[in-house]
């Protein structure tokens, strides 16, 4: 399969030159950053990158993480506290079967790696299928950025990846519509009542994430969708 690795407004160059790094180590060259948070890509990043400033230098830009993911089939979002925002992550170990299992040669899997500070946001995560988190100390959750991303590429890496039981996952851009037009309509209908709409909608996201709907399930849901905003708005 292919594998995107997005970087969201990372701040140190360095972190985005051994990431590039990484990445040449298990033959991944996709790094994507997302947003303008200022950050030079400079000879520093290339000094850290060892041998991959060509990867570096490839990386391309997308002002938000929707267009990062618009062709991308599994999107994982990575975080450092395990059931942060959603109850089910996958370990790096987990996520390599199950993308073993519904994707091949012709997808991409996009892996999200959140600041160096924070992390992901709320509303970044409900924005990919997936969660995951390394298996890390309680007393001592975070990693460094570059680290996280050698650990999911070795697990990536190991053994076949050539087969694939799901034909046509759904891109990344037809359930994000879905997703959008989807919470809309549960506003409209009063779904969320006085419960987090961003906590319900976190749960939902995961739980389409774990059914890995492919493009005909995505179409067929968001005619649904598009059916029930006719009746709502029917006079």
């Amino acid at each position: 399969m292919k594998v995107r690795v997005i970087l969201v407004e990372p701040h140190e160059a360095g972190n985005v030159g051994a990431v590039a790094r990484a990445m040449k180590n298990f033959g991944l060259r996709d790094l994507v950053i997302v947003g303008a948070r200022p950050q030079r890509i400079d000879d520093i990043s290339e000094w850290w990158a060892k041998g991959a400033a060509d990867v570096v230098q490839e990386a391309r830009r997308f002002d938000t993480l929707p267009e990062a993911l618009a062709d991308v089939h599994l999107s994982v979002a990575t975080t450092a506290v395990r059931g942060r925002h959603v109850a089910e992550q996958l370990t790096p170990f987990e996520l390599a079967r199950l993308a073993e299992e519904t994707l091949g040669e012709e997808h991409t899997l996009a892996l999200v790696f959140g600041r160096e500070e924070w992390g992901l946001r709320g509303d970044e995560i409900s924005k990919c299928q997936r969660t995951a988190s390394i298996p890390t100390s309680s007393d001592y959750p975070t990693m460094n950025l570059a680290q996280s991303v050698v650990i999911f590429c070795y697990e990536l890496a190991k053994g076949s990846r050539s087969r694939a039981k799901e034909p046509d996952p759904a891109p990344g851009e037809l359930l994000e519509t879905l997703r959008a037009r989807g919470h809309r309509m549960l506003e409209e209908v009063n779904f969320f009542g006085e419960k987090s709409a961003e906590r319900m909608c976190a749960e939902l996201q995961a739980l389409a994430g774990r059914a890995g709907l492919s493009t005909r399930e995505a179409s067929l849901l968001l005619s649904a969708v598009a059916h029930i905003e006719k009746a709502i708005h029917k006079p």
